[in-house]
């Protein structure tokens, strides 16, 4: 017989790969809690977290750009012309 998590994937049409994590003692009775309020399963809450993670953590290009936008007003760069001229010789 399947267990529950494996059942749960197929019936949902999710592909899964079984992942072991460590956590501490805290973390698991407060996982454990929010499981049973939620009335959710522990792999769900974990894949949310996760999904939440990964979504907050990408990075923003145009925040980059801003943050660092005349950071170094005083930098000197070379002429395009003369960029050929600085490479080493082969």
């Amino acid at each position: 017989m399947l267990s529950c998590c494996i059942r749960c994937c197929i019936l949902q049409g999710v592909s899964a790969t079984r992942t072991q994590i460590y956590l501490t003692s805290e973390q698991r009775r407060n996982l454990d809690e929010r499981c049973l309020r939620e009335g959710i399963s522990l792999a769900e809450a974990v894949r949310e977290a996760v999904d939440l993670y990964l979504a907050s953590t990408q990075p923003d290009a145009e925040a980059a750009l801003d943050a660092t936008f005349g950071a170094l007003p005083d930098l000197e760069v070379p002429p395009r012309d003369d960029w050929d001229d600085e490479r080493p010789a082969r």
